[in-house]
């Protein structure tokens, strides 16, 4: 019933400390707020700085494909301005000289004289339509024009070869009179549309020179028009938010060194620092009332340790032992009786240790000592038993009853059934910061699967366990005490024997702690 009303009284706390949980949605709304200034500031920052950029991004794309189209029809024009006079005129002297027909040289683009008239007129009537600037233009227009009379003036000399002999005379004072003059005039052409193409370039630099000078103009005023606005915006928000934080954090500190009396004041943000606040508060009052129920608690839950600890103490090895002591006095053995009536003093004395949970390794090892000589005197046949522990050890601190119960498993389980004497062996050792003890038998051991078990139960906490409940309590208490590092490990091989290993850390004993527990410990006892 006890526990039952102690239960009930946690559930009831526990659902008051939940009781703010109805305001989630202000909570969830207020949050927006903290996260609608940040957003502010962020969006203020970058939009004006990332438009900038993809102004001037824009601006350096178009000027570079500016640039690179003009050097295009620059690297054109350049290729006929140095070999398209030369090959002109070479092909209709040869022509004329030769007195071959233009049908012969047709498929022969350096003989023909429309092919390079056709390959001009392509590439310079494909310049012309590009956008380029008014000049390069004209030039263009003059370009073609000549073109086409350069192209009429091969067609006379073609008339005139087709026509037959008579006409090489006149053929070649067309040649000198009018190819010449016109393939000189078409290369002028070709000068004058480089010259002007290379003013564009010129004027495109000037042109970037001066959007880039823009853009820096722009980019200082704007960045000084943010900073003008921002500095102050941010430097009142840093300190609305450090300012409650800065006040929240004292507290919290407060409140890990037990000061639950602290709390939060004067915060009024109204955003999330101000809920951080208020559950602050929350939390600082409900674990005042939650420490002292877990005191309370702890206090409960020692005198059910002690009250467990005492049942756990087998009867039938206390009914036994005093058989035996009856036995030995019956067969006049007073002094082994007498023997047997100081170990099991010494063994409860161990067990009871005024109340400590925390013994020596000194006093652990006497009570095992205690146990095995008792139960050597009933198993004498069957039962040898060494104890081999590190002086070094004594006074190193461990858990009270944490050997007994292997040795008693180790018997019991072990040698028992064994046919012959069976050894029970304790060792003792430190191991850097920890320490090993491991408790060895030479019994019937386990096999696989049953060891597979008991590795499984010993994991879990005693009160689920269904077998091994004394192995699981150890290594329960060893773990809850020390840390998931620390335990128990078994190893088992069947008409082998088991060994158990514990692993505790290397903590001196001190007798001053240990009193102020085991004084409160043994007025409880009293008490009970």
């Amino acid at each position: 019933m006890i526990f039952a009303e102690e239960k009930g009284r946690t559930a009831s706390e526990a659902s008051a400390a939940a009781a703010p949980a109805p305001q989630a949605s202000g909570v969830h709304e207020k949050r927006r707020s903290l996260k609608g200034k940040l957003s502010l500031i962020v969006a203020l920052s970058i939009i004006p700085l990332v438009a900038m950029v993809l102004y001037l991004i824009i601006s350096l794309v178009s000027y570079s494909n500016a640039y690179e189209e003009i050097v295009s029809n620059m690297t054109i024009a350049n290729s006929y301005s140095l070999s398209f006079k030369e090959d002109m005129d070479e092909s209709v002297y040869k022509l004329v000289v030769s007195g071959k027909s233009f049908d012969e040289v047709k498929d022969n683009p350096d003989e023909n004289p429309y092919a390079l008239i056709d390959d001009l007129r392509n590439d310079f009537t494909r310049l012309e339509v590009i956008k380029t600037d008014d000049k390069s233009r004209d030039w263009l227009s003059y370009l073609l024009r000549n073109i086409d009379t350069l192209e009429d003036r091969v067609d006379d000399i073609k008339a005139n070869i087709d026509d037959g002999e008579g006409h090489y005379n006149e053929n070649i004072d067309m040649v000198n009179n009018d190819i010449y003059i016109l393939t000189e005039l078409i290369q002028d052409n070709i000068q004058h549309y480089i010259y002007y193409q290379t003013e564009s370039i010129e004027v495109l630099k000037d042109q970037l020179h001066q959007q880039v000078f823009i853009f820096i103009i722009l980019f200082c005023i704007v960045l000084a028009a943010l900073m003008a606005f921002l500095i102050p915006f941010v430097i009142r928000l840093i300190r609305n938010i450090m300012g409650p934080v800065s006040q929240v954090t004292t507290v919290t500190q407060k409140i890990a060194q037990g000061d639950f009396s602290a709390s939060t004041k004067d915060i009024h943000n109204k955003d999330e620092i101000e809920v951080l606040a208020d559950n602050v508060n929350t939390m600082a009052g409900s674990l005042d009332v939650m420490v002292k129920q877990i005191h309370d608690d702890e206090t409960k839950m020692r005198h059910a340790e002690l009250r467990l600890l005492q049942e756990q103490i087998n009867p039938h090895f206390l009914y036994n032992t005093l058989d035996t002591i009856v036995w030995l006095i019956e067969g006049g053995k007073e002094e082994e009786a007498e023997d047997v009536v100081v170990s099991l003093s010494n063994f409860f004395r161990q067990v009871l240790s005024h109340g400590r949970e925390y013994i020596t390794i000194s006093d652990e090892t006497k009570h095992i000592r205690s146990y095995l000589e008792i139960q050597k005197v009933r198993y004498r046949d069957i039962l040898n038993y060494e104890i081999d522990i590190d002086p070094e050890l004594d006074n190193y601190e461990i858990l009270k009853l944490s050997l007994q119960p292997i040795v008693e498993n180790s018997l019991y389980h072990g040698i028992k059934y064994k046919r012959g004497v069976g050894t029970v062996k304790v060792t003792g050792r430190k191991d850097g910061e920890r320490i090993v003890l491991k408790v060895s038998d030479d019994g019937v051991g386990m096999k696989n699967d049953e060891l597979i078990r008991l590795r499984e139960e010993i994991g879990r906490p005693c009160k689920d366990t269904e077998t091994g409940f004394g192995l699981a309590n150890v290594n329960e208490r060893i773990r809850m005490n020390f840390g998931s590092e620390y335990g128990m490990t078994i190893d088992s091989v069947e008409n082998e024997g088991t060994e158990v290993t514990l692993v505790i850390p290397a903590i001196p004993y001190s007798k001053d702690d240990k009193d102020g527990e085991g004084g409160q410990d043994e007025k409880e006892k009293q008490n009970i």
